[in-house]
C-alpha cells in the first residue's frame, strides 16, 4: 500500500495542520510516512504546497513524481490546478469552492470548476461556507480533510484521536469544533464517492 497526497494551498489556509493529522494518524497505524517541507510563501496569502506520502513500506523519497498522486487536496481552487500534472489517472481532486482572490486577473469561478470537474473523481464543496456554519470559519482545512477521507489509507478514528492531539493545546471547544468540521465534511463529501463508485 502506498498513498501520495499533494496539499495546496495559500498562506494562513491551514495546510501545515491537515500535514500534520495526516502524519499523527498514519504513525500511529504503524505507517511510515514522509513529508516534504510546505514549500511557497508560507505567509498569508502566499502560494503553498506539500507533499506527504504513506505507505507499509519504507519510502525513500519525499517528492511525489508527476502521475502518481492519488490525491490533490487543496484549500483553494486555483491553487489545485497548478498540481494536476501530478495526478494519476484514477486519483482524486478534493477542493475549497471559495477562491482565495489575491491577485488581479485571478481566473472566473465557473472556468475553475470547469476544469476541475474534467476530471472524473472530483470533490468541490464550500467547505468555508460550512466551516462558518459550524462557528469556527478557520476549521474548513478540516471540513476537506473529512471530504477526503474516505479515500485516505487511514481509519476515521486515527484521524479524530490525530485531529485531538493537535488541537489539545487550546480548548476541548475547539477539539470538538473541528471534529464536527470532519463530520461535516465526510457528509457532504459521500454523494460525491457513492456516484464514483457506481460509475
Amino acid at each position: 500500500m502506498k498513498t501520495n497526497i499533494i496539499l495546496s494551498g495559500v498562506g494562513g489556509q491551514g495546510i501545515l495542520t491537515i500535514a500534520a493529522v495526516l502524519d499523527t494518524a498514519a504513525l500511529s497505524e504503524n505507517l511510515f510516512i514522509k513529508q516534504s517541507e510546505v514549500h511557497g510563501m508560507s505567509q498569508r496569502g502566499g502560494a503553498v504546497q506539500s507533499h506527504v506520502r504513506i505507505s507499509d513500506k519504507e519510502i525513500f523519497s519525499d517528492l511525489i513524481p508527476e502521475g502518481k498522486a492519488d490525491l490533490i487536496l487543496s484549500v483553494e481552487p486555483m491553487e489545485l490546478l497548478r498540481y494536476l500534472p501530478f495526478l494519476k489517472e484514477d486519483g482524486w481532486l478534493v477542493t475549497d469552492s471559495e477562491p482565495f482572490i489575491n491577485t488581479d486577473n485571478y481566473p472566473d469561478k465557473n472556468d475553475l470548476f470547469d476544469q476541475i470537474k474534467k476530471h472524473p473523481n472530483n470533490i468541490i464543496i464550500n467547505a468555508t461556507e460550512i466551516a462558518k456554519s459550524i462557528g469556527n470559519s478557520k476549521a474548513a482545512n478540516m471540513v476537506l480533510l473529512g471530504a477526503a477521507s474516505a479515500i485516505l489509507p487511514l481509519s476515521e478514528e486515527s484521524l479524530l484521536v490525530a485531529i485531538t492531539r493537535l488541537f489539545q493545546h487550546k480548548s476541548e471547544r475547539i477539539i470538538k469544533l473541528n471534529q464536527e468540521a470532519f463530520f461535516e465534511g465526510k457528509k457532504v463529501a459521500e454523494d460525491f464517492t457513492n456516484l464514483a463508485t457506481k460509475k
